[in-house]
């Protein structure tokens, strides 16, 4: 391996690596109050390694959902990956399929944000290896480090905690909903549509996420296409 190239992809990742630490530790908190343990907690940020995903899961895993639900529900969630490898893919140096597949597997929006803007007509696959080990390391320590810490609080916080999830989903859907009327509109859609499924009984809570989610997205992209044809 080109070291040189795995050190400058160290340096480049070690933003993601310090911005992913209170993260993490709120995803491994947050697991622990859910009922997982420490070693699923870990395992999920081992073998999945998406943000997104593995906060969905956590009450989807709570109410009981079915796995191919979670499964299903998790990959709508991150199917731009398959655009952000693709598009790495044009940019990266050629190399062998299994180390492609390494790094794809550990692209998130982060890496994938920092490995884009670099210059290189042909990116090193040590330069992103360096940026994803980093970035990788820190996610999978630090969820750990959060299952830790709280198994070591009182009962009653560890209650409180599960509260904690939905208002972090609302503040990062705030932002995104203001002065958007398109996002609005989605998130205002999705949420309609989820309520009339799950308390008529309909859908299961899995299913009916899913269900309006694409629903969701599908209704928007249709109207978007009328105005734009008007």
């Amino acid at each position: 391996m080109d070291h040189r190239g795995f050190s400058a992809g160290l340096k480049a990742g070690l933003s993601i690596a310090i911005g992913y630490f209170p993260i993490a530790l709120t995803f491994g908190l947050l697991a622990k109050t859910t009922g997982l343990s420490i070693w699923e907690a870990t395992a999920m940020s081992i073998f999945v390694f998406a943000g997104a995903a593995q906060y969905i899961s956590l009450p989807l895993i709570a109410a009981g959902v079915a796995p191919v639900v979670i499964i299903l529900n998790t990959f709508v969630v991150n199917i731009r990956h398959f655009l952000m490898a693709a598009s790495l893919n044009e940019k990266m140096q050629p190399d062998a399929r299994w180390k492609k597949a390494l790094y794809a597997f550990g692209i998130t929006d982060e890496s994938f944000s920092v490995l884009a803007i670099q210059k290189e007509d042909n990116l090193r696959t040590s330069f992103a290896a360096g940026v994803i080990t980093i970035s990788y390391g820190s996610w999978v320590i630090f969820t750990a480090v959060g299952h830790l810490i709280g198994a070591n609080l009182p009962q009653f916080l560890q209650a409180a905690m599960s509260i904690a999830l939905y208002a972090m989903f609302v503040g990062l859907l705030m932002p995104s909903m203001r002065g958007n009327r398109k996002v609005f509109s989605l998130a205002a859609i999705a949420a309609a549509l989820n309520s009339l499924f799950y308390f008529t009984g309909w859908l299961s809570t899995g299913w009916a996420i899913l269900v309006s989610t694409l629903a969701s997205a599908i209704i928007i992209e249709l109207i978007s296409s009328k105005g734009g044809r008007t």
